[in-house]
């Protein structure tokens, strides 16, 4: 006689969220896996295709709040630890940073937060055993919530971080700057015409840059004029160093490292002939669906900036070039909050060479007369300031062209006293935080001369 077949038992509502976000925050703190490449592409988590939206959101504000709270987080656990977070069970950490971040921060009710943590330490072989301590502290953490020290915004920044912006800024900037990156940014757009009506539309903002600004919710491709092609999502900062390179209608402009094409589709939109190069094949993809949604042309190269030669193809040096050189990243941790925890002090020597390399090249590229903008999402200054110095001082043909307060819109002390820009997360600020901010930029528009 055959057996009867038992159906399976439905998940628990809200756990398949909760176990790709625990999953998703031990690749970036444990396997040192950055979040984009665990949200999308190749390497996106498998279950990401199951989530419904609504708990698709829900899974990305539990994995950003952790992040943005991480170091206040594990103060405050481990407070409430007398031997600290079970070494032999690195799950339990896991579990108890996302259980405590929607106690804290999250709108959950308290039994619901618990009682799903509690299930995501017993579906682990390891941190089964430490589902009682989940238990236990968890609810410590919910009837004491009114009396836990607010979150920390330096302590939510790695020593190694906040003790080089202390030293680049001064401490009183260094925790501003720590401060803005707790808040979790708006979404800019860039937008081809007709700012104004689609700030309406999407009922945003203008900001003086012409970049709309808005809290819209849901899927970005869902959003009024995604699917005709009317913006691209960029920050307001990122959009400036391409502005720098002045009226290029007409001429032919290189832009280096380009994807995923932000900067490429303002150049387009600006009337120039477009040359978008960047080493990523997958990447570069991205950047050609972009222009095609956008309904912009743009040629595109797959290729090593350092190992191209466009003479080879009869391109010749290009009329103006823009290097968006990869770089630490240091200035985008509002929108990349896994930033801080991937990187590390040994990162910078690779990047700084790189960059030297890079911007070498960009100069060989750029035809004598023509213009050159370096620009880093960095803050630190080896990777903007330093590198732009050394520059000059090692080709006497490069020549700065100082960026005056009128090429940004006004904010002078978006400039360095040499002439450079230099946005930081805290400027643009405005009374409700979700609404101020910038991602930190550093961008030098130069010249070559005829050597």
């Amino acid at each position: 006689m055959a057996r009867p077949r038992i159906s399976p038992q439905p998940e628990v509502p809200g756990l398949a969220a909760r176990r790709i976000a625990a999953d998703i925050l031990d690749g970036v703190l444990r396997r040192r896996i950055a979040l984009d490449e665990q949200l999308s592409g190749k390497a996106a988590h498998p279950g990401l295709p199951g989530l419904a939206d609504r708990d698709r959101a829900l899974m990305r504000r539990l994995v950003a709040t952790v992040l943005r709270r991480l170091g206040t987080l594990r103060h405050l656990l481990g407070g409430l630890l007398d031997k600290g977070f079970p070494a032999d069970a690195p799950r339990t950490e896991t579990v108890l940073l996302i259980g405590a971040a929607q106690i804290l921060w999250l709108d959950v009710p308290d039994h619901a937060a618990v009682d799903l943590s509690v299930r995501l330490a017993q579906a682990d072989r390891r941190a089964g055993r430490y589902a009682g301590l989940v238990n236990a502290v968890l609810r410590r953490v919910a009837q004491s919530r009114d009396t836990l020290p607010a979150p920390d915004a330096t302590r939510d920044t790695p020593d190694w971080l906040l003790a080089r912006w202390t030293k680049s800024y001064g401490a009183d900037m260094a925790r501003a700057i720590a401060q803005a990156n707790g808040h979790e940014p708006a979404l800019d757009l860039t937008v081809k015409q007709d700012a104004a009506s689609w700030a309406e539309r999407l009922r945003g903002r203008v900001l003086p840059t012409g970049t709309v600004r808005t809290h819209a919710q849901g899927a970005v491709s869902l959003l009024p004029g995604f699917s005709e092609g009317a913006w691209w999502v960029q920050d307001a900062a990122a959009s400036i160093p391409a502005r720098l390179l002045g009226d290029v209608r007409g001429l032919n402009v290189a832009d280096l490292c380009a994807a995923p094409g932000g900067k490429t589709a303002q150049l387009s939109v600006a009337g120039a002939n477009v040359t978008a190069v960047d080493r990523s094949p997958a990447r570069l993809n991205r950047l050609r669906e972009n222009m095609a949604r956008l309904s912009l042309r743009a040629e595109t190269v797959a290729a090593d900036v350092l190992e191209w030669h466009p003479e080879s193809s009869n391109a010749g040096p290009f009329d103006a070039v823009l290097l968006d050189a990869p770089c630490s990243s240091t200035g985008t941790i509002r929108r990349h909050p896994d930033v801080p925890w991937l990187k590390g002090e040994a990162d910078f020597a690779q990047l700084t060479s790189l960059q030297q390399r890079l911007l070498d090249r960009a100069v060989a590229l750029t035809r004598p007369g023509g213009s050159l903008v370096y620009c880093v999402c960095s803050l630190e200054p080896e990777e903007g300031e330093q590198q732009v110095a050394s520059l000059l001082a090692r080709n006497p043909a490069i020549v700065r062209v100082p960026v005056t307060a009128e090429d940004v819109f006004g904010y002078g002390e978006w400039l360095t006293a040499e002439g450079d820009l230099r946005t930081l997360p805290l400027h643009l600020p405005d009374p409700d935080p979700l609404w101020g901010g910038l991602d930190g930029f550093f961008a030098a528009r130069l010249t070559r001369n005829a050597a």
